[in-house]
């Protein structure tokens, strides 16, 4: 370990040595560390989500209209979208908000959920644009399609 700290120290990078009494000095400051590179993690991540489009009266029409048929509900109070789902244990309500989880992560855009032992009650709406998306409807059929 002292080598790399030595080796690391000649090369002009400070080093950390984390010891069980606590950390030692460094041969030079933590500051004195240039970054390099130009993105900022507010930036990274606004370039990771694409903002959503509110939903067109069109697609209220047609794509919307096929949820509500599927047992999805208008919220009264806001623009969203909700659904019970009720599975046969808690195991199953768990690995079925597993997978829906795993997409919210890839999309980016996470449900409100709430749940107690078997049953799962799930809110959709986009707060980007104040209102049901198209990620909304792509979420919503992802859950109805992966409910068994």
């Amino acid at each position: 370990m002292m080598a790399l700290y030595r080796s690391l120290s000649k090369a002009g990078l400070a080093a950390i040595h984390f010891h069980p009494a606590g950390p030692t000095k460094c041969a030079r400051p933590i500051n004195a560390i240039p970054f390099v590179g130009s993105a900022s993690a507010s930036s990274v991540a606004s370039s990771k989500r694409k903002m959503a489009d509110k939903l067109s009266q069109e697609e209220r029409d047609t794509q919307l209209k096929a949820l509500l048929q599927a047992g999805w509900k208008l919220q009264s109070n806001r623009d969203a979208i909700e659904k019970e789902y009720q599975f046969k244990n808690f195991n199953e309500a768990f690995g079925f908000m597993t997978k829906v989880a795993l997409l919210a992560e890839k999309m980016d855009h996470h449900p409100e959920w709430f749940n107690v032992y078997n049953k799962l009650q799930v809110t959709l709406s986009s707060h980007d644009v104040n209102g049901l998306s198209k990620r909304d409807l792509k979420m919503a059929n992802f859950m109805d399609k992966n409910f068994s």
